[in-house]
């Protein structure tokens, strides 16, 4: 639809906020009054508001929604303005106004030696229009979130705006998934419910690092947050510390919630309606589960909507991964899709019972956000109950384990059967490519077999072979049926007598 404002877009409008060059700050905004503030303070907080009936958020003020992505083009926040500068490597904080897609004004707190002041919004801290949209808004104006700049202020790093919503550009230095607070009933059973980071409270830690703290408020769940962000050169990495009181019983708790987009990979071009090769943020999903078994689920566009749960006890780690660094498989020089950063997420304590839930819905185009994965606990989530977790958010271009078994490298579906003849009906034809050290000097006399168990259909023509000229790489292909309306469900690996060679492969075949 013309005029239409798109994900890309709307990101890129937010980055246009910093690219002004310095000018005259007509009036900073006024600090207000200090107040005590530490860690067991918001907590504190958290769980006195659990105990009150949830108060919605006021009504945005109207004109907000004439801020659009246009108008967005032309606000500039001052670089005089940015507060906490920090290291070689951190250029401070800069500031987000609200807006047609982020209308809910966050209130933001300045700590210092144990005591926090109000930043509060003035137009005066951003360059615009004096007959803007922003400009018309006055001091009923308001901050929608923030992001962290770069040592040359030109670039950020991380940002937060909207809902829980927070997200980073990694090691590469350019945007893509995105990670949340809090998933509640995302894929059902219910309608999904949003909870929203309200006030944010920033800090230097002595070491330099900054530390955001948020609190977090939903008609079914408080809670207080505590970010400690660290820019690396191997990426970005977030210490997390959640406190969580629930205000009434939650069917399905999601826990370390991640947020990406896939359309289509060479998997299985059929819904490529684009000239690009693939158009993706994340390519799959990798578990580490309690029992050392690495597992990989490559993502689909699914025909419907589908949730899989992968049943765990003591999760080791799980995230979201664009492992196809190739631009030649993109071939898109604007948001560099083979930039894109994995998100890994390392529990930190015992996460006990549970499973890794993958979402995965329906799309016909690259601004939607289709895909969402996070922890779901076993125990029930109850009214009254209290939730301490902790746990590590690594934003990096590398995988996140280091070498083991073989990983798959690519996958394939197309018409089953045998080339040169007609298509079985009924059926597609699935090829993974494994590569790894673990298959070096394995040849088709070692003996290794493909591992592969289908459930809702029938597996045939199952081979496993090293792929000519490719050293260290290994084809499993194979011809599956789905024997009913619910897709095939595929668990393929390699082995070498008893011996795992490769990660497992999680995928599925959806019934023509």
């Amino acid at each position: 639809m013309a005029g239409m404002t798109t994900r890309r877009d709307f990101l890129a409008a937010l980055s246009a906020l910093a690219t002004l060059p310095t000018g005259r700050l007509a009036a900073a905004a006024s600090p207000g009054p200090a107040r005590r503030f530490s860690w067991g303070i918001l907590q504190a907080e958290a769980a006195a508001l659990a105990r009150k009936p949830y108060a919605p958020p006021p009504a945005p003020p109207e004109g907000v929604k004439r801020v659009t992505y246009d108008a967005l083009n032309s606000i500039h926040y001052r670089p005089s303005a940015t507060q906490l500068r920090g290291s070689a490597d951190d250029g401070g904080v800069r500031f987000f106004p609200i807006n047609l897609h982020q209308p809910y004004p966050v209130a933001i707190f300045l700590v210092q030696d144990g005591v926090a002041r109000p930043f509060r919004y003035s137009p005066a801290l951003f360059d615009m229009p004096p007959n803007g949209p922003l400009a018309a808004l006055g001091y009923h104006g308001g901050f929608s979130g923030f992001r962290v700049m770069d040592r040359t202020g030109a670039s950020d790093w991380l940002a937060f705006a909207g809902a829980s919503y927070f997200r980073s550009s990694g090691a590469l230095d350019q945007y893509g998934l995105s990670a949340r607070g809090l998933a509640i009933d995302s894929g059902g059973p219910g309608t999904e419910e949003f909870p929203a980071f309200t006030r944010f409270w920033l800090e230097r830690a002595a070491d330099g690092e900054l530390i955001v703290y948020a609190l977090l408020e939903g008609p079914s769940v408080s809670g207080a947050y505590r970010f400690a962000n660290r820019k690396l050169a191997s990426g970005v990495t977030q210490d997390v510390e959640a406190v969580l009181h629930l205000r009434r019983d939650v069917a399905r708790l999601g826990i370390a919630p991640l947020t990406s987009m896939f359309w289509y990979d060479q998997a299985d071009r059929r819904q490529a309606t684009d000239w690009r090769p693939e158009i993706h943020d994340s390519d799959g999903l990798l578990i580490l589960n309690g029992r050392g078994e690495r597992l990989w689920h490559p993502l689909d566009n699914p025909p419907h909507a589908i949730t899989n749960a992968y049943a765990d006890d003591g999760p080791k780690g799980f995230g979201l991964l664009q492992r196809d660094r190739s631009f030649s498989h993109y071939e898109d020089d604007g948001v560099f899709y083979e930039k894109r950063p994995s998100l890994w997420v390392e529990p930190r304590g015992d996460w006990g019972k549970g499973a890794v839930m993958l979402v995965e819905l329906p799309t016909a185009g690259e601004t939607d956000d289709n895909i969402v994965a996070f922890w779901n606990p076993a125990a029930p989530a109850r009214k009254g109950q209290k939730l301490d977790l902790a746990y590590r958010l690594r934003w990096i271009a590398e995988e996140p384990l280091p070498q083991g078994p073989a990983r798959v490298v690519d996958i394939w579906r197309g018409s089953a059967g045998r080339p040169g003849y007609a298509p079985t009906p009924g059926a597609r034809k699935l090829v993974i490519d494994f590569a790894g050290p673990s298959l070096a000097g394995l040849d088709r006399s070692s003996g290794v077999t493909a591992d592969l168990t289908v459930t809702h259909g029938k597996a045939s023509n199952v081979a496993a072979y090293p792929v000519v000229g490719q050293p260290n790489r290994w084809r499993l292909m194979a011809d599956i049926a789905p024997d009913g309306r619910d897709p095939a469900d595929i668990r393929a690996a390699l082995r070498h007598g008893t011996t795992p060679l490769t990660e497992i492969c999680l995928t599925q075949i959806f019934p023509d």
